[in-house]
């Protein structure tokens, strides 16, 4: 109970500061939204349409909220170093961001990462994604690490264990994410609902489909308001 009331205080403050943060843009300026991760962000899979960055840029256009093109900074397969290896060949340091989004970790899971080694490089990459964000933290929300357990490629291999790492992985990030005062949005329930609804995955039956996607989208916008 004190982690969802955590989470409760947290999602309320990002948002108010959001619901400025859009009110100020919507005069001459547009959001800046900057997405790092991997393929969860890229949207391996699907149409470029369907990623949930550019799918959450439309749907707050379609509200009258004016946001530029999002800035992706991912790719299938990257860990935590090689996100940061990325961001530092982007030069973003220079920028500031009005949004930022963090989802990165299940390649350091897929490939035996040591969890001690992934909670230091995750909460560096935090500390990178405030920054960008101008050092105010409640312009940045970090998304929980899909379980892939539960697709068709994930039940050939331990299904049982990769969820379970992948819900060990996951209370490392939101424990550093909170500790930070940063939103957190779990979307690993949902992704789990794909055991039972196939719809949720894309045609390489591993990653999330386009309708997935959208609903990750809908629990993003609560953190915009209507215009």
């Amino acid at each position: 109970m004190q982690n969802k009331s955590a989470w409760t205080a947290f999602f309320s403050t990002s948002l108010l500061f959001l619901l400025v943060s859009v009110c100020q843009a919507q005069g001459t300026d547009s959001l800046r939204y900057l997405a790092l991760g991997d393929s969860y962000t890229i949207g391996t899979s699907v149409e470029p349409a369907e990623r949930f960055p550019m799918q959450l840029a439309k749907s707050l256009q379609q509200r009258g909220i004016a946001i530029q093109k999002p800035k992706i900074v991912a790719r299938v397969g990257w860990s935590t170093d090689q996100l940061a290896a990325a961001m530092d060949r982007e030069n973003l340091e220079g920028s500031t961001w009005d949004v930022v989004t963090l989802l990165i970790g299940v390649n350091n899971q897929y490939r035996g990462g040591a969890l001690a080694q992934y909670k230091i490089e995750f909460e560096a990459l935090l500390k990178r994604a405030i920054k960008l964000a101008g050092n105010d933290k409640k312009k940045v929300i970090v998304l929980s690490i899909p379980d892939y357990g539960v697709t068709p490629f994930g039940q050939r291999y331990q299904a049982g264990r990769i969820s379970r790492e992948i819900d060990e992985f996951n209370a490392a990030n939101r424990k550093i994410t909170e500790a930070h005062e940063v939103a957190y949005l779990d979307i690993t329930p949902i992704s789990r609902e794909a055991l039972k609804n196939k719809a949720l995955i894309a045609d390489d039956q591993l990653h999330p489909s386009g309708k997935m996607y959208e609903r990750w989208v809908e629990l993003l916008l609560r953190f915009f308001p209507e215009k």
